[in-house]
């Protein structure tokens, strides 16, 4: 089966899964590429389309088990006309819960026919240089594994002679969709004498929970702990204070320390 392109969606606050997803797009090879980044607000407006002769790559961080809720509404806006997909998730090394058969359920109720999935390891969003949870994932021994998946994808796709004949990988998971409790909503965040009030925290908040006039106030019942805009301040300014997220944080370093590795489904 000839695509004619390739369409990638990400939701990556702290670039974790933009990076799985440019890993994949290197392993198919040569081919044209058309990039949607929804992590911002503005960007999950309008809907997305295609067809069967785009393959549709869509990537998300695991948000307690599950696809972010956030996104719930844009992604079941999307309409495809049996456009081959292949759904990845991201998860902090801990577990991936049901988020990867949600997404691939979800791609399928919009017209998609999930080819192969992927559930890879990105930096934990609580993650930090005195507490590592994953640092530094995907490192290059993930990248090595997540270009091979995607030449793996584009040879799946040269030996299928259309669309509708292209064999649907079994995703894991629960299809009641379980997930661990959420993060009861709390000002979290420490802004130290170093902000020079840039604005970058607010800039790169995917859902504009900081005053971009006044960075330091965040609204703690809007802020969904991505910690996007710890990891983005120039001046390392904003950190983890002290409370439940810290104390979860280093629960997350206690348990996450054995290395998971990425797995691949086609």
């Amino acid at each position: 089966m000839k695509i004619e392109s390739v369409k990638t969606v990400y939701f990556s606050p702290t670039r974790t899964t933009k990076a799985v997803v440019e890993g994949i797009l290197r392993g198919l090879g040569p081919v044209g590429v058309e990039t949607l980044d929804v992590t911002r607000p503005d960007a999950r407006v309008e809907p997305l389309r295609t067809t069967d002769r785009d393959l549709l790559i869509v990537g998300v961080p695991v948000y307690r088990g599950r696809v972010p809720a956030l996104l719930n509404g844009w992604l079941h806006a999307i309409s495809a006309q049996d456009a081959p997909a292949v759904p990845v998730v991201v998860y902090g090394n801990r577990i991936y819960g049901d988020a990867l058969i949600e997404l691939g359920d979800i791609l399928t109720g919009c017209g998609c026919r999930p080819i192969a999935g992927a559930a890879c390891i990105g930096e934990h969003s609580f993650s930090s240089d005195e507490m590592p949870i994953a640092g530094g994932r995907p490192d290059a021994a993930d990248l090595y594994h997540i270009e091979a998946f995607g030449r793996r994808i584009r040879e799946k796709l040269d030996a299928a002679p259309s669309a509708d004949r292209i064999s649907v990988p079994t995703l894991p998971g629960c299809r009641q969709y379980q997930e661990t409790p959420q993060v009861p909503a709390e000002d979290f965040i420490a802004v130290s004498d170093a902000c020079t009030q840039c604005g970058i925290c607010a800039e790169v908040c995917p859902v504009s929970a900081i005053d971009p006039e006044e960075s330091s106030l965040t609204d703690a019942g809007v802020c969904i702990t991505c910690c996007a805009c710890i990891k983005s301040c120039p001046e390392h300014a904003r950190s983890i204070m002290p409370g439940r997220v810290k104390d979860m944080s280093l629960h997350l370093y206690t348990l996450c320390g054995e290395r998971k590795e990425p797995e691949f489904f086609l």
